[in-house]
């Protein structure tokens, strides 16, 4: 039987990722990472995500600033991609990012504007 929080999270993985980005994740995961995904997937994606309060663009907006508190480099820039996904402007990041900098410190900020402008050059954002 079908796991339906895992199948909610995981469409909420495709939604921000796309296919590739959701599933390439889950089908990569050996034995050691795959409690992990599981985790993600339902927990995070599937529960959290899924709430209907908020909406994801907002959710996203959120979950950069705390990136951004929590000098998370790497996970910004995942997130970066997904914010797009939800629908949250280039603008709106560079705003959510100079925000987020002056309560968390200017070297998290520079560190997370270098990430966020990399991965948006990359989508051909920039």
């Amino acid at each position: 039987m079908k796991d339906p929080v895992f199948a909610g999270g995981m469409k909420v993985r495709r939604a921000m990722w796309g296919r590739d980005g959701a599933e390439g994740q889950i089908n990569a995961a050996g034995d050691f990472i795959w409690p992990l995904q599981e985790i993600v997937t339902k927990y995070c994606f599937g529960e959290t995500w899924t709430r209907p309060k908020l909406s994801r663009k907002i959710r996203s907006m959120i979950t950069l600033a705390m990136l951004v508190a929590m000098a998370r480099p790497h996970e910004l820039s995942v997130h970066v991609r997904g914010a797009i996904a939800n629908g949250v402007t280039k603008d709106e990041i560079q705003e959510i990012l100079i925000h987020a900098m002056v309560y968390s410190g200017i070297p998290r900020g520079v560190e997370a504007f270098r990430a966020a402008e990399a991965t948006l050059k990359d989508m051909g954002l920039e």
